[in-house]
């Protein structure tokens, strides 16, 4: 099977960014109340990711009662301002977490099924090549064993500096991003194998709008935002730029290369594959929430939370497993659940434990093409996720 690029708003187990440059500062805050004691363990962490090579991270961690929030490097290269402490930023692929449980509250409701057919709420949307939608269920679609293709490695502003340039403002209707998929035949037959692939949440999201009559960020904003209080997550459409204080998210393109601006593009070549925004605070938040069974029933839940190999992503973390909208990472103490997420010059990564009493948030604002550095940026996140989640040693 084709191995899957992590680089395209995809759940960032892998993650191609890195951190540059400690910076003190006066807070700058999204929300009302963001002071916290601090945390020894998490700004060793954000300050090692900035020695690996990014140019700025924010990060919260929550353990019972204590909330830590820490930074480091720049929030812009130019200005040298520093990194707001709990700034908005992309969650990329984190959004569909909020999707899947959107879906998965409909299941609860009885408004359709995990067993139904795509072609049952969106007949004829996937043919064509070999492409079925007869053949693949919800299930399949929320859990990447549909074997459709990806369409985000079809998009022409991922490819270079100034193709981004030449195309960040284009407008992609949810049916031009399964088009793009539908050009190429399936990887596999849906339910026999895994590869991550986010024209399934795109599908997911226009699932989403034909059951309910309403559109997917409408069902996440009136499901989950506003019950949870988070006014600072939103799904902003066509607009390109991302709500104040915030980073500047930087990419490059080829390893040793420049670091680009890429804070600004039009989100709708995204979707509900990838377009939410938030802050650590929100984000934190809802991971909690929904591991403590505010968001979905237990027959839900246990559906969310069975999982099968996330087969392509073994070479970077071997165990990992994927349920509905939602990744299971194994670690010395058991394991957390986590989606991370990426879009060009951003990445977030995040864990919970089971119950919801622990969880980490990390914001950080480069991609970098070098592997190995993605490597690195990628343990020294999995290390923090794994002393919050068991403790220190």
């Amino acid at each position: 099977m084709r191995r899957h690029h992590l680089g395209r708003w995809g759940p960032a187990v892998a993650m191609t960014a890195t951190l540059i440059a400690v910076a003190a500062g006066p807070a700058v805050a999204a929300g009302p109340a963001v002071a916290a004691a601090p945390d020894r363990r998490l700004q060793a962490a954000v300050e090692d990711l900035h020695e690996l090579g990014i140019t700025g991270v924010q990060g919260l961690t929550r353990v019972g009662g204590d909330t830590a929030r820490a930074r480091a490097g720049v929030g812009d290269l130019q200005r040298g301002t520093p990194v707001p402490l709990d700034g908005y930023f992309r969650m990329g692929s984190n959004t569909k977490t909020f999707v899947a449980v959107v879906v998965l509250q409909l299941v609860g409701e009885g408004k359709l099924s995990l067993d139904d057919t795509v072609d049952r709420w969106l007949p004829g949307m996937v043919a064509g090549n070999g492409n079925d939608g007869r053949r693949i269920t919800v299930r399949q679609v929320l859990q990447h064993t549909s074997g459709m293709w990806n369409y985000t490695n079809d998009i022409e502003a991922l490819g270079s500096y100034e193709a981004y340039l030449a195309h960040r403002f284009d407008h992609y209707d949810a049916a031009d991003l399964v088009a793009l998929a539908m050009k190429h035949p399936p990887e596999f037959a849906p339910g026999t194998h895994w590869d991550y692939s986010n024209t399934n949440y795109i599908l997911a999201g226009m699932i989403i709008e034909r059951v309910t009559g309403r559109s997917w960020a409408t069902e996440v904003r009136d499901r989950i935002l506003r019950p949870l209080g988070l006014r600072h997550t939103m799904a902003p459409g066509d607009r390109p730029t991302v709500p104040t204080p915030h980073a500047q998210g930087y990419q490059q393109w080829a390893p040793g290369g420049e670091l680009t601006d890429t804070t600004v593009f039009n989100p709708s070549v995204a979707d509900a594959a990838g377009s939410l925004i938030s802050t650590p605070t929100d984000l934190a938040r809802f991971w909690q929430a929904l591991q403590r069974g505010k968001l979905l029933h237990p027959r839900e839940m246990a559906q969310m939370h069975r999982t099968v190999l996330a087969e392509t992503f073994q070479d970077w973390i071997p165990g990992a497993r994927y349920g509905l909208g939602i990744m299971f990472l194994p670690n010395r103490c058991g394991g957390y659940w986590s989606h991370g997420g990426d879009v060009p010059g951003t990445s977030t990564a995040n864990g919970v434990s089971a119950g919801g009493d622990r969880v980490a948030v990390l914001s950080l604002t480069t991609q970098l093409a070098d592997e190995q550095a993605a490597v690195a940026v990628q343990r020294r996140s999995l290390q923090l996720m794994d002393d919050v989640i068991c403790g220190h040693a």
